[in-house]
């Protein structure tokens, strides 16, 4: 209050509430990897965090799919890596994808089906970056990767990091490199958000040591800031629109499978005209898009009577019949050919192979957003998935859930009458007793970070009483109100917080001759009921 000098009336306001915390967001992923682009509305995207919050979005600023390419292949003499069979002599084949393997965007349709919401995009690159031009091969770059993460410390929203290409590494090594920079970023440069990761050749069983390797390998650094999921998913992510005859870069080998297959070996002659038709229709499948063009021209001077000179085709006129064209000729084979059905569904079955992280990530925003961060994310059914790429037994999941480096591995398992569930709950840090369970870790940063914010505003403030009954009575109200919504054990608010601050209590002299303001903040976190035991004991019978 101003010292009064003239005689007047002064009026004072006082403040009769303290100052609120607001609890800050606990379900804002940010996802690192290759887009189709990484542009909005002219503003460039690449290497910068980009915030979204639907599908739609996405496509916008960072494009569609990756137009996934495969190898066709002869399977070995004896079938042992055949992928499928066809024609009356079970002739094998096998499809290796060569091209268009990225996981973002498939990662993205997981993340919004699993009820995902708002998220950050780092484009760290366009699908052709990503390709080895002479290999014909997808070249997925560790330290793009690194840098991607690096740029998140720039954003203080996001509080999960997921990067679902890592698992596309060459090699095992470069992707453990990946995820010890996602755990550095997440437990000592930004201490706010957690790291959700993938195991390398999470779709092999555990007898190929994948997850031995993967605790092998990671070190034992910042293990409490991040989640692993085992095995890899078996989606419906990619439907069968979405793949046909032109996924196949060699197109002389698939025509041979479809004459194999429906027992055309060579040209029929003049006498099966409905062999012949068939024969010519199996052709277009090799027509590259001048033969295209030329079909269409053709057409044109047919239905015109005379021969259309070129300059008077229209491209789009043109482009719509070659589409639709092809659209029949997809829809013929499909019909004709149980051979083409079938690499259609070997295209598909490894497409819609994925890592679990994305998927998990909208677990974790579907159950902060009905429950609250306090709720463990397990015991939840996932959406789009169709089954586990291995099958986990109880007595495998023992293996996971304890080892004695800590690093515990949480299932996704199937369940007759329930479907997929994500049953475990734990970090890699599985052998401390205060951060063994991942919902323990995010609320308590949720906690800190609700708790710093706030403060920030009772910087330079005088260090007394008055500002310590301001700090006690905030954080007071703020955690009551979280222990009112279940996000704190005890029956009384005694029982399940205290704030304590004061001279002779958490500061010394010396703290108030430095400026230092000391609170020191008790909470009772819950915990999920990991194992149940139920006791059944006989009694007498009673007359």
């Amino acid at each position: 209050m101003p010292v009064m000098k003239t005689p007047g009336v002064y009026i004072v306001e006082k403040n009769a509430f303290p100052n609120s915390i607001v609890e800050v967001a606990t379900a804002v992923p940010a996802f690192v990897g290759y887009t189709e682009k990484a542009e909005n509305r002219g503003k460039p995207l690449a290497g910068k965090p980009w915030r979204i919050s639907s599908m739609a979005e996405y496509r916008q600023a960072f494009g569609q799919a990756p137009r996934a390419v495969f190898d066709l292949k002869e399977a070995a003499a004896d079938g042992s890596d055949a992928a499928f069979h066809v024609g009356a002599a079970r002739k094998g084949y096998k499809l290796v994808q060569s091209a268009g393997r990225f996981n973002l965007y498939r990662g993205m349709q997981q993340f919004f089906g699993n009820g995902g919401g708002p998220c950050w995009i780092v484009s760290v690159g366009s699908y052709g970056d990503g390709q080895d031009e002479q290999k014909n091969k997808a070249v997925i770059d560790k330290g793009a990767l690194e840098a991607g993460i690096a740029a998140l410390e720039s954003e203080q929203e996001p509080t999960l990091v997921v990067v679902p290409d890592a698992v596309l590494l060459p090699d095992e090594a470069s992707c453990i490199g990946v995820q010890q920079a996602m755990l550095k970023h997440c437990g000592q440069t930004m201490k706010n958000r957690v790291a959700i990761l993938d195991i390398y050749g999470g779709h092999k069983a555990l007898e190929d040591r994948p997850v031995d390797n993967f605790r092998d390998h990671l070190g034992l650094d910042f293990l409490d800031f991040a989640a692993a999921y085992y095995p890899f998913l078996h989606t419906s992510i990619v439907q069968s629109r979405e793949v046909g005859y032109e996924n196949v870069s060699n197109a002389g080998d698939l025509l041979e499978l479809l004459r194999e297959d429906l027992g055309l070996k060579q040209e029929p002659g003049p006498g099966q005209p409905k062999e012949k038709k068939i024969w010519d229709t199996l052709g277009e499948v090799g027509r590259t898009q001048e033969q295209w063009k030329q079909a269409y021209k053709q057409t044109l001077a047919s239905a015109t009577s005379g021969t259309a000179p070129a300059s008077v085709v229209d491209d789009t006129q043109a482009s719509a019949w070659i589409a639709d064209r092809k659209h029949e000729l997809h829809k013929t084979l499909e019909v004709l050919s149980p051979g083409f059905n079938r690499l259609l569904g070997e295209m598909k079955l490894q497409l819609n192979l994925l890592p679990p992280s994305p998927a998990m990530a909208g677990i974790y925003c579907m159950v902060d957003n009905m429950r609250g961060v306090w709720k463990a994310p397990a015991n939840v059914s996932l959406a789009d998935v169709v089954r586990p790429a291995v099958v986990l037994s109880h007595d495998d999941q023992e293996l996971l859930n304890d080892a004695p480096s800590g690093k515990s591995i949480n299932a996704i398992r199937s369940f007759v009458g329930e479907g997929v569930l994500v049953w475990g709950a734990r970090t890699l840090d599985g052998n401390s007793l205060d951060w063994r369970y991942i919902n323990v870790r995010r609320t308590m940063i949720m906690l800190e970070e609700s708790c710093r914010l706030a403060a920030k505003a009772l910087v330079f403030e005088p260090n007394d009483a008055n500002t310590w009954t301001t700090i006690k009575s905030m954080i007071d109200n703020f955690l009551t109100g979280i222990w009112k919504r279940g996000g704190l054990a005890g029956a009384v608010p005694e029982d399940a917080f205290g704030v304590q601050l004061g001279f002779g209590q958490t500061m010394t002299q010396q703290d108030l001759l430095d400026g230092i303001l000391r609170v020191t903040v008790l909470v009772a976190m819950t915990r999920p009921a990991e194992f149940m035991q139920f006791t059944f004991e006989q009694k007498m019978q009673q007359p």
